[in-house]
């Protein structure tokens, strides 16, 4: 918690401790000393809503809800109904201090994405290596990239090799091989060898710059949602007003009325008129479903952003972390005189001792198979892996070593994701595909969101077409784009936006090239558990668990917020509306007012508290067990 928001939490709590403390004191104490604590508790806990009223109209904005507490609050100290003038400020400041813990609490600061900016750079001079800051290194200097490290600038290798993690800029899952001549991208991080490069562009044109540029532009371009109660102010304030200006001057000037007897009845009404059960319930039911989507591992970062959901109609997805897996499973295994199980075993043996991802993940779905002894391996850079077994040659591979081994390889077909090869000598054994599976939930969740409203879903990938087809060919997916890079992805998304006619625009991603996109979604979703710390500080909804089921369930929790947020706002304005109308008729005496709004006010607070109940929307969850099949069942199934 910031040290802003304890600050006003202790302002809260001393406020409803003496407000308290004089209202069961009342019969008590003195009425001087009675009328100083309220209106000191008054200006406690009421000072900042005067404040902003008064500014406000000095700069034009005479009707807003500042306005109006601030006007019915000193109509009721007017009146001397000093308790229900500090009873609506302080319960309207508990009100607000929940709203911006909401926020505060689930939005870390924008300088804290800044974090993902290398912060030196190891500059080759003549008398030796040296550590500069990024922005010093000017074009067509070198400097070296340590394995482990972030590459700080766009630039071209020349010398060394190694596999790069594109993922952060490009979505793309597969590790990239790099080496002499090949243009690198600052952000993407080096995984092995050493690398030197010399610098292509200036650190304020590199790519992870620009990412950052885009970030921030876009989330100056966003508008969010206005709270209700603002929009609801511009109306309702002048109205009130007015009408008890005229309820204080038409009947004495016109019908020969008491003028102290109107102006009681004008005081009384704007007292009515203060929209107690609207400040309180409406931000406690936004309050609810926050706290009701936290329980179930979604972390939404505003009340505008429920109401965003609600009205969401086109989806828009990534695919590397978000529909996929995030990480390389064995997809398919081919096998002409061995079975399934001997070829992944034999694969497996030769690639055990091999770091690379696609490697890694052969051995991980042999599981607990014992692996065979290999003798004489040798791995073949950019091509595969040799070795003995047995005393029998094997080679594990791409088409490149295939073609070396002078190995024949049948039509197979298109075969899904990255394709190994295995031989034994010039003998073909069998193929492996391998490919960033969907995740289990992916389809099911898809097919919820369609049941739930969401009319348009597409998908903006940094992989290539193929991959991304073979991967999510049978998704309920509109639109695919694929080839995309973060500039890209903006400009695409732009268009989405520009184009949607009904209802808001919503983006789910996890990379840190999805971060300018979500900034500039009507409603950005991060994946929290894998995403990186760009796309969760840029989204607007964070899924704790990277679990899809949980966006319709979002949508849900939305939308059963929504809803009880326009009950009680209908139930509180129809209350309010007929007690206005009897105490313009004198009808309504100041008390009875007071506990018609009091009462209204529980009743409307006890309704709010069923947002933090999401327990009836989770019974489709349990839909998704018969939808869910094992890596066992994928490969051999």
């Amino acid at each position: 918690m910031s040290k802003e928001m304890r600050h006003d939490l202790i302002k809260i709590l001393i406020s409803l401790s003496l407000f308290l403390l004089l209202f069961l004191l009342r019969d008590q104490l003195p009425q001087p000393v009675l009328v100083g604590g309220y209106l000191a508790v008054y200006l406690l806990s009421g000072y900042e809503v005067v404040k902003r009223a008064v500014v406000n109209i000095f700069h034009g904005q005479v009707f807003d809800e500042n306005f109006l507490m601030s006007l019915a609050t000193i109509g009721a100290f007017a009146l001397q109904q000093y308790s229900e003038a500090v009873a609506v400020m302080v319960f309207y400041q508990i009100g607000e201090w929940f709203q911006s813990l909401a926020v505060n609490k689930s939005r870390r600061s924008i300088e804290e994405m800044m974090a993902i900016q290398p912060k030196i750079v190891h500059l080759k001079t003549a008398e030796g290596e040296k550590e500069v800051d990024p922005a010093e290194v000017e074009v067509g200097e070198s400097f070296i990239v340590y394995p482990g490290e972030r590459i700080p600038l766009d630039g071209v290798v020349t010398a060394g090799s190694s596999y790069l993690d594109t993922s952060a800029l490009t979505g793309e899952s597969v590790p990239r091989k790099v080496s002499l001549h090949e243009d690198v991208l600052s952000g993407c991080i080096n995984t092995s060898g050493a690398l030197t490069v010399r610098a292509a562009k200036e650190y304020s044109d590199s790519a992870i710059s620009k990412i950052l540029e885009l970030v921030e532009d876009a989330t100056e371009q966003k508008a969010p949602t206005e709270n209700f109660i603002t929009k609801f102010a511009r109306y309702y304030t002048p109205f009130v007003v007015f009408a008890a200006l005229l309820v204080a001057i038409v009947p004495p000037l016109f019908f020969h009325g008491e003028f102290s007897d109107w102006l009681l009845r004008a005081l009384t009404f704007l007292v009515i008129s203060c929209p107690c059960a609207l400040v309180i319930s409406v931000p406690l039911s936004f309050f609810g479903g926050i706290g009701g989507a936290s329980k179930e591992g979604i972390l939404v970062k505003g009340s505008n952003y429920l109401e965003a959901l609600d009205k969401m109609k086109t989806m828009v997805f990534d695919k590397t972390g978000t529909l996929t897996q995030g990480k390389f499973e064995v997809q398919t295994i081919q096998a002409t005189d061995l079975s399934k199980a001997e070829l992944l075993n034999l694969a497996a043996s030769l690639e055990a001792s091999s770091t690379h991802p696609i490697a890694q993940s052969i051995v991980r779905a042999n599981g607990e198979e014992t692996l065979q002894k290999v003798a004489a391996i040798q791995e073949i850079s950019g091509k595969g892996i040799t070795g003995k077994i047995n005393g029998k040659v094997f080679a594990i591979g791409n088409q490149k070593l295939m073609n070396t081994m002078k190995v024949t390889l049948p039509a197979e077909g298109t075969l899904p994701g990255t394709v190994v090869y295995l031989a034994e000598g010039r003998r073909f054994l069998g193929s492996i595909a391998i490919q960033d599976a969907l995740k289990a939930e992916t389809r099911f969740a898809l097919n919820e969101l369609k049941n739930e409203g969401v009319g348009r879903m597409i998908l903006l990938s940094g992989d290539n077409r193929t991959s991304v087809e073979q991967t999510v060919g049978r998704l309920p997916l509109d639109e695919v784009y694929t080839d995309l890079l973060p500039q890209d992805k903006v400009a695409h998304f732009q268009k989405i936006i520009a184009a949607q006619k009904d209802g808001t625009v919503a983006y789910v991603g996890d990379g840190l090239n999805d971060a300018p996109v979500l900034a500039r979604a009507d409603v950005g979703i991060a994946m929290g558990g894998l995403g990186s710390d760009a796309a969760i500080e840029a989204a607007d909804v964070v899924i704790m668990t990277d679990d899809l089921e949980k966006i319709p369930l979002a949508k849900r929790i939305a939308q059963k917020t929504l809803r009880i947020v326009h009950e009680n706002i209908i139930f509180s304005l129809g209350v309010k509306a007929v007690v206005l109308v009897l105490g313009v008729l004198g009808l309504a005496t100041m008390t009875a007012a007071v506990f018609a709004d009091v009462g209204v006010t529980v009743l409307a607070v006890f309704n709010a508290m069923r947002c933090l109940n999401t327990a009836p929307l989770l019974s489709k969850k349990d839909q998704t067990k018969a939808q869910k099949t094992t890596v066992a069942e994928d490969i051999f199934g």
